[in-house]
């Protein structure tokens, strides 16, 4: 399963998600700072459809809002390999 989060410093919801993936310990969320790159701002408006963080990328399906990427986070625990 691959996954994206779109995000960027400073945002406090991004913030949330952020310590969510650090406290499980997770290294297999891919981070993507859309103030920082570009090209990472354009795929998630072409993708997304929207310029909304945080969205975390599933597999290539967006979702977003804090609450619900916490949610599946923890419903969706990283593999024993795949922890830090």
């Amino acid at each position: 399963m691959k996954l994206e989060l779109y995000k960027f410093e400073g945002c406090p919801f991004c913030m949330r998600v952020m310590n969510e993936i650090r406290e499980e310990g997770r290294n297999d969320v891919e981070l993507h700072d859309i103030h920082q790159n570009e090209v990472d701002r354009q795929r998630l408006i072409r993708d997304g459809g929207v310029e909304q963080v945080p969205c975390l990328f599933i597999d290539g399906r967006p979702l977003y809002e804090s609450a619900d990427i916490i949610e599946w986070l923890r419903a969706n625990p990283a593999s024993a390999a795949s922890r830090g």
